[in-house]
């Protein structure tokens, strides 16, 4: 018996290697991985850096007349909404979908200070550069926080706002003890394919892997295989600071958008859990409650829950969030 048991760990373990092993390194840039759609760039002159964003633009064969922008969170870029995009395109909406500076196709500035007003209006750029007026705003996880100062900075410039199991309902810092962008760096410079898959199946998934999930892993470690990763980790760094520095959540009374949440109540997401006291970890990032107490605090905002759902209702039952999403926006 003992011997079977050692077999199956055997081939457990040679199973779990020539998955990662299928895993290719991806740059800085990820100039070697083919998104969905044509990719396009936007020079931007910032905080004396010459920096590129790239961004995707798919327009519609019979247009109606609607833009939507969709805002990828802190371990994605916008690959992972082809499905969405797909789908809001066959409906006649224009869609964009950026890269936020320091992720995926765009610039990995090494001296950068990170700022959701800053993303915003890098993401503004990119909308004034198409001559787009007014879009429809999705923000799923970090991109939520960046779609709500979005939305508080330039109201003239959003129709509808999405949150999707957005970070930031709560503010982490009155968890969590402060890390400096160092000692995170260091800790962002740990991570590889099998730290990364575990966090996404623990976070994401309740332990339940599934093929369709793993072209999202391989983007984010396929970094920590090339030797730009140091660059993606930096920023990695940086915009964790940004998310643990700079709340949101105490504005979100003052949006006037119409606003719909949509949360996946399994999530347990929560920025800086590890360095909280053991007695206030199982407090944090209680979606089934955050969602609740989000939908009072913004002004008319619609709340639809999914039960035994976690961070990535897009990717994980993508069914019911396209009805929910295409009901509150067609």
């Amino acid at each position: 018996m003992k011997n079977f048991k050692n077999v199956a760990v055997i081939m457990t373990a040679a199973l779990s290697i020539n998955v990662f092993s299928q895993i290719e390194p991806l740059d800085a840039e990820l100039t070697n991985y083919k998104y969905p759609f044509d990719v396009h760039f936007i020079n931007l002159k910032s905080q004396n850096n010459d920096l590129k964003m790239a961004y995707m633009d798919i327009k519609p064969r019979n247009e109606n007349g609607k833009t939507v922008m969709l805002l990828h969170g802190k371990n994605f870029n916008g690959a992972y909404w082809e499905r969405t995009a797909k789908d809001l395109s066959n409906k006649g909406f224009r869609v964009i979908i950026p890269d936020q500076m320091g992720f995926g196709k765009s610039s990995k500035p090494q001296s950068y200070q990170f700022s959701f007003s800053q993303l915003a209006e890098n993401t503004k750029a990119i909308l004034d550069e198409l001559k787009i007026d007014k879009a429809i705003v999705l923000g799923h996880s970090m991109g939520g926080m960046l779609a709500t100062r979005f939305t508080l900075l330039y109201p003239e410039r959003v129709q509808k706002l999405i949150l999707e199991n957005p970070i930031g309902l709560e503010d982490y810092k009155t968890f969590a003890s402060y890390q400096t962008i160092d000692q995170a760096y260091q800790s962002e410079l740990k991570n590889s394919v099998e730290t990364y898959k575990n966090y996404q199946l623990k976070f994401y998934y309740d332990n339940k892997w599934k093929d369709e999930y793993q072209p999202w892993l391989d983007l984010i470690a396929g970094w920590t295989l090339h030797s730009d990763y140091p660059k993606v980790a930096w920023n990695a760094a940086l915009t964790s600071d940004m998310i643990y520095n700079q709340p949101v959540c105490y504005e979100f009374k003052n949006i006037k958008t119409p606003t719909l949440l949509i949360i996946g109540t399994r999530d347990r997401t929560a920025i800086g859990k590890d360095r909280a006291p053991k007695e206030l970890q199982p407090k944090m990032g209680q979606y089934q409650e955050l969602g609740k107490k989000t939908q009072q605090e913004i002004p008319g905002s619609l709340l639809v829950e999914f039960e035994n759902v976690g961070h990535l209702p897009h990717i994980e039952v993508y069914d019911k969030f396209w009805n929910v999403l295409y009901d509150f926006i067609k």
